[in-house]
C-alpha cells in the first residue's frame, strides 16, 4: 500500500511515466560466486579490500559493497 502511494507521488512529481524501466541500471560487476569468494577471503584469511580489488580487477569500493551484501 505504501509503495503504491509512493509511486503515485513520484508520478505526479515527474509529470508522467518513468523514463527508464525498473531494473535498467548498471549490472553488478562481481557475480554472486565472486562476491562469496571475496567475502570468504576477507573474513577467513584477512586479505585487505585493496588486495582483493586488484586481484578481481575492480575498485575497492566494489569489494567493500560486495562484502557488505554477502554478510
Amino acid at each position: 500500500m505504501w509503495l503504491a502511494g509512493r509511486e503515485g507521488r513520484l508520478y505526479a512529481r515527474r509529470g508522467g511515466h518513468r523514463r527508464r524501466a525498473a531494473g535498467a541500471g548498471r549490472r553488478l560487476t562481481l557475480r554472486f560466486t565472486d562476491r562469496l569468494v571475496v567475502t570468504l577471503a576477507h573474513l577467513r584469511l584477512g586479505v585487505p579490500h585493496e588486495a582483493l580489488a586488484v586481484a578481481f580487477g575492480v575498485d575497492r569500493s566494489t569489494v567493500t559493497r560486495a562484502i557488505g551484501q554477502v554478510r
